[in-house]
């Protein structure tokens, strides 16, 4: 897991967008959602991700971190103002 946030701090401090949508994930967060990597999720969060972005596959983030059982990721993004309802 350091080693993906390791790679969005880098990405970030290069002037990444942090919210660019496209292909399959989406963006940066419904990525690190679905893949249940917290620490890049919170990091995310912390940089300004558009938490209730829609694209990709799995629409938004909540929904990549639900449909494969990432708890704790699904409970940060609804303590962090996730729209369930989205």
């Amino acid at each position: 897991m350091t080693g993906k946030t390791t790679i969005v701090e880098l990405l970030i401090s290069k002037g990444a967008d942090i919210n660019a949508q496209g292909g399959y994930y989406g963006n940066a967060l419904q990525a690190a959602s679905y893949g249940g990597h917290t620490e890049a999720v919170k990091l995310l969060i912390s940089k300004g991700a558009n938490i209730n972005a829609q694209g990709g596959y799995y629409k938004n983030a909540l929904q990549a971190a639900s449909v494969t059982g990432k708890t704790t990721i699904v409970e940060l993004l609804i303590s962090k103002g996730a729209n369930i309802n989205a």
